[in-house]
């Protein structure tokens, strides 16, 4: 499972999709929108300009909290999340 997390330093709900990462042990490549190639990504990507957006095998969820992530991974049920899920 490949995830990209566009993220903000310092944000309640960018805190809360790292949460989601490490509570369930899911590796991730973080990119701070604070960097603005990495912000124009993110917008060019998602359609919007509003942050945390995350990134799954192709799939961006746009304006995303850590409970939403984490609904949507359960959802899902990708096997990185299903064998996270049996430890």
């Amino acid at each position: 499972m490949k995830i990209t997390a566009y993220l903000k330093p310092v944000c309640g709900w960018s805190s809360g999709v790292r949460d989601v990462f490490a509570r369930h042990g899911l590796d991730y490549e973080e990119k701070l929108i604070t960097e603005p190639e990495n912000y124009a990504e993110m917008v060019q990507k998602s359609g919007q300009p509003l942050s945390p957006c995350v990134e799954i095998d192709g799939k961006m969820l746009a304006d995303i909290d850590g409970d939403e992530l984490e609904e949507h991974l359960l959802r899902a049920n990708t096997d990185g999340f299903a064998r996270m899920e049996q430890t």
